[in-house]
């Protein structure tokens, strides 16, 4: 079984602000285990580096996959169509490859499996998904984020 991960955990440089979210477990968990470095972000064709951006005013990933609701830039640019492009990428690499399990940086509007950003650009975490984590569960791939991998 291939397992789909972010990138940034792996230390690419892809963040928003150019560099990573490198993280041992993860480099661990991964030894002798087949996976495929993602990052829907940049599969969606934004820029590295890029204005951070949230899903607005608290609402879902679900809503925004429905488009009923937008990710916007900090500087209120509408980057929704980037977003879901990218999951949809992610998607259909995890599908093509018969992927049952993706590990994904928490807090990201793309990746986020436990929390995201409010979208007020003011740092307040709530219980929520990004938009590739959703789309991937809603296709039954199980996402977990870094602090899941011990």
């Amino acid at each position: 079984m291939k397992i789909i991960v972010s990138g940034c955990l792996l230390g690419n440089n892809c963040k928003y602000n150019g560099g990573n979210n490198y993280n041992e477990n993860v480099v661990k968990f991964l030894e002798n285990k087949d996976y495929i470095v993602i990052c829907p972000e940049e599969m969606g064709k934004l820029t590295i580096p890029r204005v951070p951006s949230e899903i607005q005013y608290s609402k879902t990933a679900d809503e925004v996959l429905k488009n009923e609701a937008k990710v916007l830039s900090k500087n209120g640019d509408d980057v929704t169509k980037y977003f879901i492009d990218g999951a949809n990428k992610a998607l259909e690499i995890a599908k093509r490859n018969n992927c049952k399990l993706a590990i994904l940086k928490d807090g990201s509007p793309s990746c986020g499996s436990n929390y995201i950003y409010d979208g007020n650009f003011e740092g307040k975490k709530i219980y929520g998904k990004g938009v590739c984590a959703r789309l991937l569960e809603n296709n039954g791939i199980e996402v977990i984020s870094e602090y899941d991998v011990l």
